[in-house]
């Protein structure tokens, strides 16, 4: 008999999804998940005007004593560009601002006047961590965005709490973006990976089994808007201030932590053609998806009927 049980809610603008392996331990997975969210969305949303993220970014280039979750999301921002070389860079705020992406995503306008302007992006090397004092500095005008790091940061850590709160092995989703601990039921979790984590049954898609690590998609079709006759999204090169070219619609990437996950896959969208390569060097399977929609298998990724991912 199934023993998963499974429970969805909205979080951090998007959707979350949470399985454990014993579904009567599913109420205590929830809780445990619904408090690492609430913790994440009060440090790091950039979207509230209470959050310490908001603080940070109205400081007017004055250091700022913030809490440990902050702090840790901001040395995983800070991580990720370093191991990116840049390509995935924590201080896109204002460009992302300019280009529209100015409040939570449902209540960007879809359509608006043409864009006059970019914002120039300053660079990861512009953020000043006082780990003794636990205190952080970015220059006047500078805007902090740790979206994608800090959703996945509250992945892994949402997946941990949640197993020990519940006792058994769990798997946690938020927007698409999934972290996994302790065992997993036999055979694996069942993941269907597309291009949106809300996708319905008739998109084109596939089920792989993580059994465990964590998984990871970037996409260019999720979150979109136009400006004129501009279509834009919502990964921003660093290098141009702008969305990043659509080399890849989708690219799903399985790691260790849902952290590196997202990092490999942000990541993979802005460097587009030298993606492939860069992810098959590094070992780490991923799904990359044209805009026409042929698929691209590297790093071990499975072929669908193979159904194992991690």
């Amino acid at each position: 008999m199934d023993r998963i049980g499974r429970a969805s809610f909205l979080a951090l603008g998007s959707g979350a999804v949470v399985l454990v392996a014993d579904r009567n331990r599913l109420g205590p997975a929830c809780l445990a998940v619904a408090a690492e969210v609430a913790e994440i969305d009060r440090a790091c949303s950039r979207f509230r005007e209470d959050s310490e993220l908001t603080m940070v970014n109205d400081a007017g280039g004055r250091a700022v004593a913030v809490g440990g979750v902050l702090f840790q999301a901001l040395e995983v921002a800070l991580r990720a560009a370093r191991l990116t070389e840049g390509d995935v860079d924590p201080t896109v705020g204002q460009a992302i601002r300019v280009l529209g992406y100015d409040r939570d995503f449902a209540a960007v306008p879809a359509t608006g006047a043409p864009l006059v302007r970019v914002a120039t992006v300053a660079g990861w090397r512009q953020v000043h961590l006082d780990r003794r004092r636990g205190r952080v500095r970015v220059p006047r005008g500078v805007r902090l965005d740790l979206g994608a790091t800090a959703k996945a940061l509250c992945a892994d850590r949402a997946a941990v709490r949640a197993h020990r709160a519940a006792g058994c092995g769990v798997l946690v989703s938020l927007g698409g973006d999934l972290a996994t601990a302790g065992k997993p039921p036999a055979g694996g979790w069942a993941v269907r990976v597309a291009d949106q984590h809300d996708a319905g049954p008739d998109a084109q898609s596939e089920t792989v089994r993580v059994h465990d690590g964590a998984l990871a998609t970037s996409s260019t079709t999720a979150r979109r808007w136009s400006r004129g006759d501009e279509q834009l999204h919502h990964l921003v090169d660093p290098a141009t201030g702008r969305p990043a070219p659509v080399v890849w619609r989708t690219v799903s990437v399985a790691a260790a932590t849902c952290v590196d996950a997202n990092t490999a896959a942000t990541a993979a969208i802005i460097r587009g053609e030298r993606a492939a390569g860069w992810l098959d060097a590094l070992g780490l399977p991923a799904r990359l998806v044209r805009p026409g929609g042929s698929v691209l298998r590297v790093g071990g990724w499975p072929q669908p009927e193979e159904a194992s991912a991690a």
